[in-house]
């Protein structure tokens, strides 16, 4: 059996030692079952591939279909170490199957129904490893950390380690871990809807671990409820004491990224590894390995032709626009926005999927075409990574969902940041503020100031000092994730200290 030169050999040792069969550790990865979650949990599990794991990685039903239409019939074909499994998402069935499901429903639904099937699939993985020499038995769980209230108690029941990936920022993540905090000191729920335009939103909050200060409009909008029994922030201030239980904590991070935030993680927990950034350290450590190349989780077609209309244009000179997977806005949102970006005078590439429009068709003005004419191109899906590393993209307008701010630092891509929710309120913080790499613009899109924020990112002196600040964070994510980086490190760290290390 060929073992890879960089593996840690040390479970291959003693299993020869003792006469046993040569089996692989068993890594199960279960993604939280939306696209940006999706994505970087594939990248980990390859990462874990590459170093010698047998892979199984868990899809729900509903996602599982859709990736077959979006990447055909072969798509989830696997590799013989890499493999799929399916599991119930216990929503009813959807009128249309190749939509966003509702993440907050999609949440509290995997939190009530996926214990018992997640178990028995283990199981039923085990059993064959009892029959089958060749077959490795289940040995870790990488879960989704959102997962966490059913794959920490369902690692106790089975006896393996589940080490807990979260797929957001560490200053999201320590927001989620002052929710007990925020509740208990009347931060939420708010009193009623005038809260949210009364000044009240602008208070600030100065005693979060790792944080000078943030204000509660900052803060992840789970916690923006009027209603004392909402079922999400319960959910959520649940979600962290089972996070401390697991065996090990990933961030999808870097050190320097994040150093104050991750000081304060280190003292609260035994096991806590950056592995970030996840896209820019798979692609450093398996360069050279493409056995998982075929492998991907783009639930929607992507569109190709987005490369080869970049390939046509300046350096620098392209808007690339995309609001995620998840982001919905209205019919007037989305007019102002096309009005801003065709007057701003400056090419653009804008990704459009079909259920962008909240509870309406996509139905741009004719104005927009006339006035944009030769300067833009529409497309509904595509290949993010590529498109932020090309060279003619000179500006990123997001919905700053984390994976695409990561992403975007890493290509030295300057952001207009639009938050719609969630973390991305807090993502677009750090951005704007933090780390000087973005500019914000109000949630009442209008024309004018999405015309103003393109052209002064492309061709303003502002944008030149955006600019310089994101191609240096860009040469720390490299750093980062480089041989003898810290990202680099910790993988192999974690799969000694953690995945491997003996049981006691």
């Amino acid at each position: 059996m060929h073992i890879k030169e960089d593996f840690n050999c040390k479970l291959i040792k003693e299993q020869m030692a003792m006469g046993k069969a040569v089996r692989k550790p068993h890594a199960v990865c279960i993604p939280h079952p939306s696209q940006s979650h999706i994505g970087a949990m594939l990248k980990l599990a390859k990462l874990l591939h590459h170093k010698g794991f047998y892979i199984t990685f868990v899809h729900t039903e509903y996602n599982y279909k859709r990736l077959l239409k979006s990447r055909g019939p072969k798509s989830l074909d696997g590799s013989p170490d890499f493999k799929f499994e399916t599991i119930p998402d216990g929503l009813p069935p959807a009128e249309n199957d190749d939509v966003t499901q509702d993440v907050f429903q999609l949440l509290l639904s995997t939190a009530k129904n996926f214990y018992r099937p997640f178990v028995d699939l283990i199981r039923r993985l085990n059993n064959k490893a009892s029959v089958d020499d060749e077959f490795p038995p289940v040995t870790c769980i990488i879960s989704d950390a959102v997962l966490s209230t059913f794959t920490v108690e369902a690692a106790e029941e089975l006896g393996i380690p589940d080490v807990l990936f979260w797929t957001m920022s560490a200053l999201t993540v320590m927001c989620f871990s002052q929710f007990p905090q925020l509740r208990e000191r009347g931060y939420t729920p708010l009193k009623d809807a005038s809260w949210f335009t009364n000044g009240y939103m602008e208070n600030t909050i100065d005693w979060i671990p790792g944080i000078s200060s943030v204000r509660l409009k900052d803060i992840p909008t789970v916690i923006w409820t009027t209603d004392p029994k909402d079922e999400f922030v319960d959910y959520l201030v649940k979600l962290i004491p089972w996070t401390l239980k697991g065996a090990a904590v990933i961030l999808n991070t870097f050190e320097q990224l994040e150093h104050g935030i991750l000081e304060q993680f280190s003292s609260m927990m035994d096991h806590v590894y950056t592995l970030g950034p996840i896209h820019l350290l798979h692609k450093e450590v398996q360069k050279d390995d493409h056995s998982t190349e075929a492998i991907q989780s783009n639930l929607w077609k992507e569109d190709d032709s987005c490369i080869e209309w970049l390939n046509s244009k300046k350096a620098g000179s392209v808007a690339y626009v995309n609001f995620g997977s998840i982001t919905v806005m209205t019919e007037n949102q989305l007019v102002e926005f096309a009005m801003g970006l065709a007057n701003s005078m400056q090419y653009f590439l804008w990704i459009i999927r079909p259920d962008l429009v909240n509870g309406g068709p996509i139905d741009l003005p004719p104005e927009f075409f006339i006035a944009s004419k030769d300067r833009g191109m529409l497309a509904t899906w595509c290949n993010q990574e590529l498109v932020l590393s090309h060279p003619s993209v000179g500006a990123f307008l997001t919905h700053c969902g984390w994976n695409s701010v990561l992403e975007s630092l890493s290509a030295g891509v300057p952001m207009i940041c639009w938050p719609f929710f969630a973390d991305q309120q807090t993502n677009c913080l750090s951005c704007c503020s933090y780390w000087g790499v973005g500019v914000e613009i109000d949630n009442n899109v209008n024309r004018k100031e999405v015309e103003n924020a393109v052209r002064d990112l492309m061709e303003g002196e502002k944008g030149k000092e955006i600019k310089k600040k994101t191609l240096e964070w860009k040469n720390k994510a490299e750093e980062a994730i480089k041989h003898g980086g810290s990202s680099y490190l910790n993988l192999d760290k974690m799969i000694e200290e953690v995945l491997l290390a003996p049981k006691i």
